[in-house]
């Protein structure tokens, strides 16, 4: 009984040109008590290799976080098997707004120690205890009472390109690192202000609303199903667009256009521009903004001493890398002093 992906990046992108088919691409997640995630886990991977699905599952004793794209013909077959599972069932699904049938190229299904990992050791945080959902006319609505907070939960990379007008972004690299953060700079507002925070479909924010209740603050909301709900229900409704610029997604496309705007600049040149791309050279992979005179310029990479090795020979490059670890830059984004304009 296959258990794991076997197919190459490159052999499952071949498999999805020759089929020609329509796919989507979608998230959802849940908290809830996995008593044995493993086992949960193997049944998730099993069921949905079948079904020709991809992407990326993290499973822990706390929940389920899923990024994934699923063959359209075969949509309603995965949401019954959604639906089937008991905290999964009528679950919101975050469908994409610009889909990408090569968006994820394996199905990846991981047993990890928590969905959003956030660097808490204490038995007394009840996940569960979230926040207030708010829908996007609500959210509108908050957002523009003086006496909200807003507040951005995601991370530097992605607030640069994209974020609601007037909030508050930390300048952090992980989720960890805003708890504390975010917590110590509003600490005076427990009681009478409304904190209303936002993140790509909705997963952090939700265990930020439970963590800032937990830690004494009265009035805390949170936007449900995040950006990309937002988006969809704004085009549906023709509600006012608070969101400027691209949401930063985890696959392969790295965005959505969510309004007109670019609100970031090449991190090389300093041109207006929100696209993010990876080093060339495999050593470095560093995530930046080039725009496409810099990539053209160099060669796709972040420095020259990354083109002079993107330049040799692959077996030369492979025996460069060999017996060394991966460059600190494999795990920035955009934080490294070859960018003259980074945010």
């Amino acid at each position: 009984m296959q258990l794991y992906n076997k197919l190459s990046a490159k052999e499952r992108e071949t498999l999805i040109d020759e089929a020609g088919e329509d796919r989507l691409t979608l998230s959802f997640y849940a908290y809830a008590k996995i008593g044995n995630p493993h086992l949960f886990r193997n049944h998730l991977f099993i069921a949905w290799d079948q079904m020709d699905v991809l992407g990326r599952i993290y499973v822990a004793h706390e929940g389920i976080n899923a990024q994934l794209s699923v063959p359209a013909k075969r949509f309603e077959e995965f949401k019954k098997f959604i639906d089937n599972i008991y905290f999964l069932e009528g679950v919101r699904l975050n469908i994409a707004i610009e889909h990408d049938a090569k968006a994820f190229l394996k199905l990846k299904v991981k047993v990890r120690d928590k969905i959003v990992a956030d660097g808490l050791n204490d038995s007394t945080f009840d996940v569960t205890n979230k926040g207030v959902h708010v829908d996007a006319l609500k959210f509108n609505d908050l957002i523009s009472d003086p006496n909200t907070v807003l507040v951005d939960m995601r991370n530097h990379y992605e607030s640069e390109i994209g974020h609601f007008q007037g909030a508050i972004k930390p300048d952090v690299d992980t989720f960890r690192d805003s708890l504390p953060i975010i917590e110590n700079d509003l600490k005076d507002y427990k009681e009478d202000k409304n904190l209303v925070m936002y993140c790509t479909g909705g997963i952090r924010c939700e265990k930020a609303s439970a963590y800032y209740k937990h830690k004494g603050f009265k009035n805390v909301y949170q936007l449900e199903g995040g950006i990309i709900e937002y988006a969809r229900q704004v085009e549906k409704q023709k509600l006012e667009n608070k969101f400027i610029g691209k949401n930063f997604v985890f696959d392969h496309r790295r965005a959505e256009q969510i309004s007109g705007d670019v609100i970031a600049n090449c991190h090389q040149c300093g041109k207006a521009c929100d696209t993010h791309v990876n080093c060339a050279n495999e050593a470095c992979h560093l995530l930046f903004i080039q725009c496409e005179e810099c990539a053209e310029k160099m060669n796709n990479c972040c420095s020259t001493d990354c083109m002079e090795i993107a330049a040799l020979p692959y077996e030369e490059q492979k025996a460069l890398r060999k017996g060394k670890g991966n460059s600190n830059k494999i795990f920035k984004k955009g934080r490294s002093e070859v960018l003259k304009y980074k945010s």
